[in-house]
């Protein structure tokens, strides 16, 4: 099931989302705590908040990342390993641990490895997002709910492509990789929390779509319907019926 949250802007939301991923990693009683990130710009907001929150001991988390181009220098600062590493993880302190993808590895090489890294245990939290075209990561419909494999070289779909020049992540479209290594939606939403933040008008129809249609391959946010404690925040742009 999903428990949709309203926020009145971004901002909001991403206090709200990101209280809400602080006080679960405050009352999980585990000595080590996993938590799977999203990068996007629409993340940031939730991100920041978590970051500045307090009562969290980060050194007794170990980080892990959804997705990352195939093709991108190891070093390129457009790469989402080095986003969250800007934007996030550098906030935290000097003893954070964070699982990157070798991309310098060939793709197949790259998501066997990452697959391995992550392993079968369960995500205490899974801050996630919502693609143009409904992707969770980089799974573009037609998105497999039960693919065997953790991780999957995928081809990425034009909507997902044209979406990252939209938010100013490449100047053009021919700059923006064609290739991917995603972690699937199995072993992405393998997690106690998920929790997704979904600001902006642009992504409406994607909430619309997760909501509302029949869950299926054809729209990938519907996924999370099938998970026991999933947390959909929206803002009055993206909620909008």
């Amino acid at each position: 099931m999903i428990t949709l949250h309203s926020c009145p802007d971004a901002r909001a939301l991403g206090r709200a989302a990101g209280a809400h991923a602080a006080s679960v990693l405050r009352e999980a009683d585990s000595d080590r705590l996993r938590v799977m990130l999203a990068a996007a710009p629409s993340q940031l907001e939730t991100l920041t908040a978590l970051a500045q929150s307090d009562g969290i001991d980060w050194s007794r988390i170990d980080f892990f990342h959804m997705d990352d181009y195939v093709g991108l220098a190891p070093d390129s600062p457009r790469g989402f390993a080095n986003w969250l590493e800007r934007h996030f993880l550098s906030l935290l302190g000097p003893h954070v641990s964070f699982s990157r993808m070798d991309i310098s590895l060939s793709p197949e090489q790259a998501a066997h490895a990452y697959g391995k890294v992550l392993g079968d245990e369960p995500f205490d939290l899974s801050l996630c997002g919502l693609g143009i075209n409904g992707h969770l990561a980089f799974n573009d419909p037609p998105a497999d709910f039960s693919d065997p494999e953790p991780t999957r070289v995928v081809e990425l779909a034009h909507a997902s492509r044209k979406q990252q020049v939209d938010e100013g992540l490449f100047p053009r479209l021919d700059d923006v990789p064609t290739h991917a290594v995603t972690v699937t939606i199995p072993r992405l939403l393998n997690a106690r929390v998920v929790i997704c933040s979904v600001p902006g008008a642009e992504k409406r129809q994607a909430v619309r779509d997760t909501l509302d249609r029949e869950p299926g391959p054809d729209y990938p946010g519907t996924a999370l319907r099938s998970h026991p404690d999933a947390h959909l925040y929206v803002d009055a742009e993206s909620g909008k019926t």
